[in-house]
């Protein structure tokens, strides 16, 4: 049933997106119309639209009882949102990108770990695994962000640091709980203290913070990843939708936002306003780190013209989020785009987050 449903979807999303690209009168109401029939068809419960375009902003909410304030689980998201506030240290000279990270991680040694470095974390290229070998049993005891980092810095390396790209949750892991050290704080305070605060973000939480479980939007888990459930009933204590992972604020993961917190976080790094970073900090962030021969990567942000679409430069800089997200600012155009959806990314190909963001790209108007 739910195959079935998933390849109608894809056809009909496939052609309303050819549909819009040709007819629609601008890319923002040709994205608004995609997110319409997706959450009119039952397809997508939840979504947001955020678009800032030729200086100005509009936000536009999807699905019952959605608003523009309604917070997301963001899932990747969450890595540069955390990597800025690990970031704010190096702009007070805590540490520097090619220290490696045994100089914070005294236990992280052996097999090569003493050459990771902690711009390799950044950059998925320390060589270190998506997940820890012992994941779901972790989540299912209702582990401790410590007893990820305890997994993840005994975890094998994959080849020598530096040499490939490996997209890697746990390079980001420990890159955080290295904030934590140096600051003596926790990542969920941390994160509100550097990021949430002074950029006014006052619909983001790293985990919950003050907020509620019910003031979450619900994932649609029946699609999730295997590492979220994958809609398995018996993951209910431990998936996208439970209490202990909304609480448990890891930073790969584990943000919750609104679509306008969201654009206020990349408007930082679009604008280098200097707010919470300095802003060749920022733009360094935000600007490819890897050698030519390696994928390009920003510290923490993807960096690639395909976040969101034909028409925008191989300046733009975002991420995605398993959960359904998708978020990118393009230097070139001064263009945000942020789609946040409660379908998880693998449900469907196109997804209608994808679809939303090729027509706000493509608009050149």
């Amino acid at each position: 049933m739910h195959r079935r449903q998933i390849l109608k979807w894809t056809f009909a999303m496939g052609l309303s997106g050819r549909l819009y690209a040709a007819d629609a009168p601008n890319g923002l109401e040709a994205a608004d119309q995609i997110l319409k029939q997706a959450t009119n068809s039952g397809q997508v419960k939840s979504a947001t639209l955020h678009a800032f375009r030729r200086g100005k902003a509009e936000t536009r909410a999807y699905g019952a009882g959605t608003t523009a304030d309604s917070m997301f689980l963001l899932g990747s998201i969450s890595k540069p949102i955390c990597v800025a506030a690990l970031m704010t240290l190096f702009d007070q000279n805590e540490f520097q990108l090619d220290d490696p990270l045994s100089k914070f991680l005294p236990k992280f040694t052996g097999q090569g770990r003493e050459k990771v470095t902690l711009r390799q974390a950044l950059t998925h290229t320390s060589s270190l695994p998506d997940q820890v070998k012992e994941n779901a049993k972790l989540r299912r005891s209702h582990a401790s962000l410590a007893e990820f980092v305890q997994h993840a810095q005994r975890e094998p390396l994959a080849f020598s640091p530096g040499s490939k790209y490996q997209y890697s949750s746990m390079g980001i892991l420990l890159a955080a709980h290295v904030a934590e050290l140096i600051s003596g704080k926790d990542i969920l305070s941390f994160v509100d203290e550097t990021v949430f605060q002074p950029l006014q973000m006052k619909h983001s939480a790293q985990g919950l913070g003050r907020f509620a479980h019910e003031d979450m939007v619900p994932s649609q888990t029946e699609f999730a990843a295997p590492e979220a459930g994958s809609g398995d009933p018996s993951a209910k204590t431990w998936d996208w939708n439970s209490l202990y992972w909304r609480k448990l604020g890891a930073p790969w993961g584990t943000t919750h936002c609104s679509a306008p917190d969201v654009a206020k976080f990349l408007s930082e790094f679009l604008f280098l306003s200097g707010t919470i970073l300095k802003p060749a900090t920022a733009k360094m962030m935000r600007s490819n780190q890897n050698p030519a021969c390696i994928q390009p990567r920003g510290l923490g942000f993807d960096v690639s013209p395909a976040l969101g679409g034909d028409g925008c430069s191989k300046e733009t800089f975002g991420h995605t989020g398993s959960t359904g997200t998708l978020a990118w600012a393009d230097p070139a155009t001064e263009t945000i785009c942020v789609v946040l959806t409660s379908l998880p990314g693998r449900a469907v190909t196109p997804h209608p987050r994808q679809l939303a963001s090729e027509r706000i790209a493509a608009d050149r108007g």
